[in-house]
């Protein structure tokens, strides 16, 4: 029990290290180019200058309703979640499950060996398989009702913009890396690799949820775009969609292949959130305790 503690604190040292040397740039163990909080920053402004520029719905306020409320979410999501609970409790989680595999003389799970690749295939390969974890995931967080509960808090959004991308419940995280840990694993893939990909995937990400576009052609049955993401955030589907539709999270392929695809007409003006959504908590905190027994 005492080496799991110790896993605890250091943890919790590292990452506070890291976060402070992300902020501060102070580090020589990287390129500055890998710096994944002012790349986030940067990004998030570079969609917000477009989206006041040229904005798709011209009637929506430049600070849209929860803007603040969703900048704060991305940096507690993507950073202050795990200085503060995620990343001690993943170390813990990846020591007892290798402590488990010893059980069986198994010391790793590595069951593709990925080393021999060019590059560029390793990190397609792992953009698309983990895209297809992800949207599986999506998924689940619609039909299982109470991984549902913990997804409204994405789907509260009423005004749509880039940093609506990062606006979820802490429990996603947990349920999405959850998820994903065993099937990449056995791919072996490395730190560096999920660095670059997370980066392309957020950025899509931030473009999906953009109130701008543009025509990007034939692609759009290859990548998920603001047109075919806001009817993911519809408010009101048909029966036979009530579970929703468009789960792409960086790929619309998958919804193309398996029929979650919906684009009825053009959805820039539809009614976004759910039933009920007027009801729901407005305030991050409540928004974040959501789901844990509480009624709809």
């Amino acid at each position: 029990m005492g080496r799991y503690w110790d896993i605890i604190i250091q943890a919790y040292q590292g990452y506070a290290n890291y976060f402070i040397d992300e902020v501060t740039f102070n580090y020589n163990y990287k390129p500055w180019w890998e710096n994944y909080f002012w790349m986030l920053t940067g990004v998030s402004l570079f969609f917000f200058l477009i989206e006041w520029a040229k904005p798709w719905r011209v009637e929506q306020p430049r600070f849209r309703k929860d803007f603040w409320l969703d900048a704060f979410y991305m940096f507690f999501n993507f950073f202050l979640f795990s200085l503060i609970f995620y990343n001690a409790l993943s170390d813990v989680f990846v020591n007892l499950f290798k402590d488990f595999l010893a059980l069986f003389g198994w010391q790793n799970l590595v069951a593709v060996h990925i080393e021999s690749w060019a590059k560029w295939v390793q990190l397609l390969v792992l953009f698309i398989v983990r895209d297809f974890i992800h949207w599986n995931v999506h998924r689940l967080l619609h039909r299982v009702p109470f991984l549902w509960e913990f997804h409204k808090v994405h789907h509260s959004v009423e005004q749509m913009g880039f940093a609506a991308h990062l606006r979820y419940h802490w429990m996603e995280n947990i349920v999405y890396k959850s998820l994903e840990y065993i099937p990449l694993a056995m791919i072996g893939f490395g730190i560096d690799d999920f660095f670059l990909v997370h980066v392309v995937a957020t950025i899509i990400g931030h473009w999906n949820h953009a109130n701008f576009t543009i025509n990007i052609g034939p692609l759009k049955y290859l990548f998920n775009n603001p047109k075919m993401h806001i009817w993911h955030h519809a408010h009101d589907l048909p029966d036979e969609r009530r579970y929703g539709v468009n789960f792409g999270i960086s790929l619309s392929i998958w919804d193309y292949l398996f029929g979650t695809n919906y684009i009825p007409k053009n959805g820039k003006d539809i009614k976004l959130g759910f039933p009920g959504v007027e009801k729901f908590p407005t305030k991050f905190v409540e928004q974040n305790t959501f789901g844990f027994g509480r009624d709809d």
